[in-house]
């Protein structure tokens, strides 16, 4: 079935105030930015946004987080955004830090109908004892921690003779909605991903009841070697095809040149 879109106005028209939002990308690389762009335009609000960081100031997730639109983000970073770290200190905004790999591990959980599963990451710290602020108030003390998680434990190895060691449990996570960008996508939703781009985008992809991706070169179903197909189209529900003005608009995070020799 064709599941290409007319824009990414229409592809987002029915995200609703309040839902789970989860996006993909790492940094500035990989993010689906005309789709957050349609967001913001939609006036969508009180979302709670998980992906591995909030953009930066000015761009990306940054967009939203400066409007007032997001009252929650799990995330496994929150620097390079000045306005993220603001609101998470002055207790305007609810932040559930994870681990980067955990937080990898709990999108792909959730579209791989696995409701949880044990970690040795976080042992023996806040991540697993509780505490962590999730939110503070305006003193600048913490309204909402984190509470302690279940610790159980295993052999460290698949040896039985293996001596058992500490591991957490972490939930997985299922989104109401996933937005990704793709370097190639067919009208199915079969999508590749381009280098480092790859990153959450597909756990991301996998983690949405519903699933939009913005492609930055449409082809027709085949055209995508089955073995360079990153992403099933099982996953996608949406596609936005991007214009070339749209495809080659990319930011660099930080830009850093070699000085010349004197």
């Amino acid at each position: 079935m064709d599941i290409v879109v007319p824009d990414a106005r229409t592809a987002v028209a029915d995200l609703r105030d309040g839902a789970t939002v989860a996006v993909g990308g790492f940094g500035l690389c990989g993010i689906p930015r005309v789709l957050i762009q349609a967001v913001l335009d939609a006036g969508t609000r009180d979302l709670e946004v998980v992906s591995n960081n909030c953009g930066v100031d000015g761009a990306g997730l940054g967009l939203l987080l400066e409007a007032g639109r997001v009252r929650r983000v799990v995330a496994s970073y929150v620097g390079e955004n000045r306005e993220f770290a603001r609101q998470y200190l002055s207790g305007e905004l609810e932040v559930e830090l994870t681990p980067q790999g955990t937080l990898a591990e709990r999108l792909r959980a959730g579209g791989s109908g696995i409701p949880a599963f044990f970690t040795r990451t976080g042992v023996g710290t806040v991540v697993a004892d509780g505490g962590l602020p999730w939110r503070y108030a305006a003193d600048g003390s913490v309204a909402v921690a984190s509470p302690a998680k279940r610790v159980e434990r295993f052999p460290a190895t698949a040896d039985p003779d293996a001596e058992p060691v500490d591991h957490v449990l972490e939930t997985a996570i299922v989104a109401d909605v996933a937005l990704v960008r793709a370097a190639r996508g067919d009208r199915l939703g079969n999508l590749q991903f381009h280098a480092s781009a790859r990153n959450f985008n597909p756990l991301v992809a996998m983690s949405g009841r519903l699933c939009v991706a913005e492609v930055e070169e449409l082809v027709e179903p085949g055209e995508i070697d089955p073995d360079a197909v990153h992403l099933p189209g099982a996953f996608v529900h949406r596609v936005v095809v991007l214009s070339p003005d749209q495809a080659a608009d990319k930011l660099v995070e930080r830009r850093t040149l070699r000085q010349e020799a004197s």
